[in-house]
């Protein structure tokens, strides 16, 4: 399935705005918000710290009083230059800065729910640095296309219990946002990414590519807001 029938595919799943955090959480309590390069008033934060990094987005937050920043996708970032996980090259092109999924910025422990329904495919904890920490991936599959839904920046707690192959419904509680000493130290919030195949990976996928193979993984993860609606202003 090509890219453009993909996300037609994902778009034509959910009629309208859909919940990925808190189900008491309405339209209106989102904001869009620009972590890329292109930033400046993000060029004087210290980005290699979670706390200051907490700050601003608290900061964002409370100037347009609402409750959770979201966005990302395809955005290039400097903030993965803190991490070796993401910089492992003299090669700039080579390098992964370019988000794959959507974040959702918000308070530490704040509720996280199946976008679909579907199946626990598989968790794990990626504890290095800058990583996702706790991760759930769910298997989904709809008029016999199968794909999945990666949410990362979780809670310990959240894993507790799981058992690969268990079901899950739209809207159910799966997770809670992870604090920055379990969440790979980042502020709280998660990571939400569609990704079409899934190449045998285990409890884990990249959220974030290089210039060198954005192409395919663009392809292959595309904008979760096919399937979310959320309003880009």
């Amino acid at each position: 399935m090509g890219t453009t029938n993909f996300s037609e595919f994902l778009s034509q799943l959910t009629p309208g705005f859909t919940q990925v955090l808190d189900v008491n959480l309405k339209e209106e309590d989102y904001i869009i918000i620009d972590l890329s390069e292109n930033n400046v008033e993000l060029g004087k934060v210290d980005i290699s710290s979670s706390r200051a990094f907490s700050n601003y987005i608290a900061e964002y937050l409370n100037a347009f009083e609402k409750k959770v920043a979201f966005g990302g996708y395809s955005e290039v970032r400097k903030l993965y230059k803190r991490s070796e996980l993401f910089t492992t090259s003299e090669d700039e092109d080579s390098n992964r800065n370019i988000h794959l999924g959507l974040d959702f910025w918000a308070d530490a422990h704040t509720d996280v729910l199946a976008v679909l329904d579907g199946r626990i495919h598989s968790f794990n904890d990626n504890s290095s640095f800058g990583d996702y920490g706790p991760t759930i991936i769910l298997e989904h599959e709809f008029e016999e296309k199968k794909f999945y839904s990666l949410y990362g920046h979780l809670s310990k707690s959240s894993l507790n219990g799981l058992v690969p192959g268990s079901s899950v419904k739209k809207g159910e509680k799966i997770a809670e946002l992870g604090t920055p000493e379990e969440n790979g130290d980042y502020a709280p919030h998660l990571h939400f990414q569609i990704i079409e195949d899934l190449v045998e990976k285990i409890g884990d996928f990249p959220g974030v590519t290089s210039r060198r193979e954005l192409d395919f993984y663009l392809q292959n993860c595309p904008d979760p807001n096919y399937l979310l609606k959320l309003k880009n202003s």
